[in-house]
């Protein structure tokens, strides 16, 4: 098998002037784990290094996880060699990965788009406020304790725009005096990684250090995969322009001066650049093929959290950050790479608070007040001729949540919010506002032995985003700045918990219906040149129907099984014509574990789906393409030479499968890793 190297511009050193202080500390965490002196280190407890001030959700007074959230821990998230939000969220049961055509990771939650499911790390938004989209495939999981995905009854403490849900990116704090772990690794594609994590808890103060480094070249195209382009970019075996580069920095430094009371500074900085692969499909339309790569993909994170208890029955919790985000796309002429127009830069700014008091003085009620208030700035400036566009947002929310204990084994929690959203500099374009109110009640009851069953009814909005809002779409479309909220109404009913003996399961019946969704209409108009223009409005309908169910059983000391489904059936009930995209209607994800000897663990897994619909490229949302459904089979395996080091190999896609999330885009087909590990 011959390698195909990209033609493009010369990428940058793997190791820039300017990330020297990842450098610095990857390569001295590495000699301290080397030199270190072995250790035999309790099993995984994720619970213990989560660093609960960056929990959101809180329940009877302390953070916990509820019935019907879903937690994904760090051991898990390396042992399935999940080293992106992507890849470890789509393990969970009605999530669906997709791939769009700017080489962004998509994440679904059950049918609702990253606009409607926003992300936060340690309870701090993430998403970037001019188009409310985040590429979950920029955001490694190296320094994460655990991923927390809420869904219909995502608390209101997360501030606005949790329509379908929130993802939660829990960091780690420290238990030990000093503790830490290494890893290096390799794979497909000239697939390199490295990661360092230090820490260290000294009773009243404790810091936590982590730097990772994530570069691939390319990736192996599947087996008889074709380029159906009339000019053919990707005839090799690898796919062209397919480069990634991602570090990331972090640092924590905490105080805890008594045992209730906890105050927190924390840093992230990740660096990113990416090609993006050329569409491969049939489609002529505009702006099909498109040669395009990412210089740049930046951002800066710099938060305080604190939890100050006033007296037995009064807590305050308090969230501050600044969060800045760059992005620059050099748009090429053809596969040469060699010329390209001048790079369109984008800056994204946000800062913000968030204050929460919570109090118990009443029996068997946990009542919580929050408000949030959050600055949201976004600069545009497409080409060195055209003039800087500058668009700034203002949101503030009020929040009352009640945690009711009703019996022994009944407990109901009760939200409500208000929000409020002010565009307050829009470039040029009229100036506009909005308001929400949400709910949400869940009624739960205590099976026994950790298993609850519930009930969620809750009534939830997404504002529309600068982008959703203003943007011209090219000289084609009018802005809309009083554009309406979208608003979802859910039920849920569900159980989860252990229902036998070496049995932990999950199942859940929900059902969505969404109102004022934002979809572009014609209207008519001479001001974009013609006779009409396009403009998003508030007229869409849809509802979503689904069921999701997992277990996870073990047989015996050796022998362990797996498995998750779901089921999802969106409609658009506005027009029924119109088919909604880049979810599957069935998806299934099994596995199989064996250990045949204290040191080896063995796993087989397979995934499949059906019944996803996109749209076609070049033509819009109004025509779609059924993609056929698809099986792959992944092997893995686990050797444990001693306590502290692992040692992770597998191959994923077995068979070599082509297939895809999206028109013309293949997704890798058979690929290897091995991943070297060591704790102490």
């Amino acid at each position: 098998m011959t390698y195909s190297f990209r033609p493009c511009a010369p990428r940058a050193p793997i190791f820039r002037l300017r990330s020297s202080l990842t450098h610095s500390l990857l390569m001295a965490g590495l000699a301290v784990g080397i030199q270190a002196k072995a250790q035999t280190p309790a099993a995984d407890d994720a619970a213990a290094h989560t660093f609960q001030l960056g929990t959101v959700d809180v329940r009877e007074g302390r953070d916990t996880v509820s019935a019907d959230e879903q937690r994904l821990g760090s051991a898990e998230m390396q042992r399935r060699n999940a080293d992106t939000v992507s890849d470890a969220v789509r393990l969970l049961p009605g999530v669906t990965l997709s791939r769009n055509n700017r080489n962004e990771e998509m994440i679904y939650l059950r049918g609702f788009d990253p606009r409607q499911v926003p992300v936060f790390v340690d309870g701090v938004p993430l998403y970037v406020p001019y188009d409310g989209y985040v590429d979950f495939g920029r955001f490694t999981t190296f320094d994460l304790a655990e991923i927390r995905v809420a869904k219909a009854g995502a608390s209101l403490m997360y501030g606005p725009n949790t329509l379908g849900g929130a993802i939660n990116l829990v960091t780690r704090k420290p238990v030990k005096p000093f503790e830490g772990d290494a890893r290096i690794g390799a794979g497909a594609g000239g697939e390199r990684k490295a990661a360092v994590n230090l820490g260290g808890n000294q009773g009243s103060w404790y810091y936590q250090i982590g730097a990772s480094y994530l570069d691939a070249d390319s990736f192996p195209l599947p087996k008889g995969f074709k380029d159906f382009k009339k000019q053919p970019t990707d005839t090799g075996n690898y796919r062209e322009n397919a480069y990634r580069t991602d570090r990331r920095l972090s640092f924590k430094l905490g105080l805890t001066p008594n045992a209730s009371d906890e105050y927190a500074l924390g840093y992230v900085r990740q660096e990113g650049e990416k090609g993006n692969p050329v569409y491969t499909g049939s489609a002529t339309g505009r702006n099909v093929i498109r040669y395009w790569q990412w210089p740049y993909w930046d951002k800066d994170s710099v938060y305080f959290l604190s939890t100050t208890r006033i007296n037995a029955d009064n807590l305050l919790k308090t969230r501050i950050y600044h969060d800045t985000y760059k992005n620059g796309l050099d748009m090429y002429t053809d596969a040469s790479y060699s010329r390209h127009d001048p790079t369109s830069s984008y800056k994204d700014v946000s800062q913000g608070a968030s204050v929460e008091w919570a109090n118990y003085s009443l029996k068997g009620h946990a009542l919580r007040l929050g408000a949030h208030y959050k600055i949201d700035e976004h600069t545009d400036a497409a080409s060195d001729k055209d003039p800087t566009k500058h668009y700034r947002d203002v949101t503030r929310s009020l929040v009352l949540e009640d945690t009711i204990t009703l019996a022994e084994r009944w407990s109901l929690n009760l939200g409500l919010s208000h929000d409020q959203r002010d565009a307050r500099e829009v470039y040029q374009w009229p100036t506009g506002s909005a308001s929400a109110t949400n709910g949400v009640a869940r009624l739960g009851y205590a099976l026994g032995a950790g298993s609850e069953a519930y009930v969620i009814a809750s009534h939830k909005t997404r504002f529309p985003t600068i982008k959703d809002r203003y943007s011209a779409r090219m000289g084609t479309a009018l802005a809309n700045p009083d554009l309406q909220p979208e608003t979802a109404n859910h039920l849920e009913l569900g159980v989860a918990g252990s229902p036998w003996p070496g049995g932990q399961g999950q199942a859940a019946l929900f059902y969505s219906r969404v109102r004022n969704q934002i979809q572009t209409v014609v209207v008519a108009s001479t001001a974009c040149g013609g006779t009409t223009c396009n403009q998003a409005q508030n007229v869409g309908r849809t509802r979503n129907i689904g069921l999701e169910l997992s277990l996870a059983q073990q047989l015996s000391a050796q022998w362990g099984v797996n498995a998750s489904y779901t089921y999802l059936n969106r409609r658009n009930t506005s027009d029924s014509s119109i088919t909604l995209t880049n979810t599957p209607r069935h998806r299934l994800l099994a596995g199989l574990q064996w250990r045949p000897h204290q040191q080896w663990e063995l796993n087989a897994e397979v995934e499949t789906e059906k019944g996803r619909f996109v749209p076609l490229s070049g033509s819009g949302q109004l025509q779609t393409l059924r993609l056929p459904g698809y099986g792959i089979a992944n092997l893995r395996a686990r050797y444990k030479p001693r306590s502290d080091i692992t040692v992770d190999f597998g191959v994923a896609n077995i068979g070599d499968k082509w297939y895809q999330f999206d028109d013309g885009l293949p997704m890798p087909g058979r690929s290897w890793y091995v991943n070297l590990g060591y704790r102490f």
